[in-house]
């Protein structure tokens, strides 16, 4: 027990051997996931699948499974979780981003609006194609322009005499949330056709149906991106949380990085809506209970909120296809159902702490 609290000492936590721990519950995941659902391959199956597509192994492993659990492992499942680990840990750590820039842990983009800004302007191009002319990526632009708008307004809002009123930060954050949902439903009953506004309805509620390796490519280099720089920059963020003034005077330039997480933020939040609908506390849950694992050094937060965001929304998922099969319930419903009991308690958790 001593050896085991000795590694998992929040204060001064075995990073190594966590992170280790931590990507051989990620390959498990991969493996396991990628065999579940209402046809199910066996996990010694889905292995040697997985592994025949290794370019030196493959090649001496002998073909003993059927083609179609083939296509259903490497055509179906595998870009789904692999969309889902990709997914999870840009929810994640915008979650972290968010809470930095706002010095609280109960940010995240769903309850401060950005994900609903996000859903807003993505139902609007998907429903009436205003941002078509954008290209291949009109979805995931128009995505990030609505969070952006949305995160730029809660945070100017929020702000009294030039410091962040958390008070005002949630409410303003509800206020946004309830004008954007609002517009959501004003563009939603204007909708063209009945099959549009179905598809906008199921993606809206958080979804990894219908993935395809296609869809990896634009959120995994955003998520790339902005990881190598949050963590070049976690100085800054463990700064930001002792104050402006504090952080100013040691050598950070407050305004300057404070605009460059609203931009991360906003672009992690829009680009993963995009692909994958509405998926709300993911970002709330993750950076809270990695903080318990390894405490508050944004160095530490960043890595280990990325692979529990992965592997949470994959096993969210396996559940959300296998609950009711054949049919599929949305992700987004079981986070919520798992994610509000919990935000409650961090409240009340919160209200405790400050007496």
């Amino acid at each position: 027990m001593n050896k085991w609290k000795k590694h998992f000492n929040r204060e001064e936590p075995n990073m190594p051997l966590i992170i280790l721990i931590l990507s051989a519950i990620s390959v498990v995941t991969l493996l396991l996931a990628s065999g579940l659902g209402p046809v199910s391959v066996a996990p010694g199956t889905t292995a040697r699948i997985l592994a025949s597509r290794i370019p030196v192994l493959g090649g001496n492993l002998a073909v003993t499974w059927e083609q179609l659990d083939q296509n259903i492992v490497l055509g179906l499942r595998l870009p789904r979780v692999c969309l889902g680990m990709v997914v999870g840990a840009s929810l994640a750590v915008c979650g972290v981003t968010m809470q930095a820039l706002v010095r609280n842990n109960l940010a995240d983009p769903f309850i401060l609006g950005v994900s609903s800004g996000a859903a807003a302007f993505a139902t609007l191009g998907m429903l009436f194609g205003v941002f078509s002319f954008l290209g291949t990526y009109s979805l995931s632009i128009s995505a990030f322009i609505g969070s952006a708008i949305t995160i730029i307004f809660v945070y100017v809002i929020s702000r009294v005499r030039g410091r962040i009123n958390i008070t005002q930060l949630l409410l303003s954050g509800v206020a946004i949330s309830m004008i954007m949902d609002g517009v959501t439903s004003i563009i939603k009953l204007s909708a063209p056709n009945a099959l549009g506004l179905h598809n906008a309805e199921f993606w809206m509620s958080g979804s990894l149906a219908g993935a395809k390796w296609a869809y990896l490519k634009l959120p995994l280099g955003v998520l790339v991106l902005c990881m190598v720089f949050l963590m070049l920059h976690y100085r800054g963020l463990n700064l930001l949380l002792l104050g402006d003034e504090n952080a100013g005077s040691l050598g950070i330039n407050v305004r300057r990085l404070q605009k460059e997480l609203v931009l991360i933020a906003s672009l992690m939040a829009g680009v993963t809506i995009a692909v994958s609908g509405t998926i709300g506390f993911v970002g709330l849950m993750v950076p809270h209970f990695t903080r318990l694992l390894v405490g508050g050094d944004h160095r530490k937060v960043l890595p280990i909120s990325a692979l529990l965001g992965g592997i949470l929304v994959v096993w969210v998922d396996v559940a959300a296809r296998m609950m009711i099969a054949p049919e599929e319930l949305p992700v987004g419903i079981l986070t919520a159902v798992i994610g509000g009991p919990i935000f409650i308690w961090m409240l009340k958790k919160n209200n405790r702490e400050k007496k």
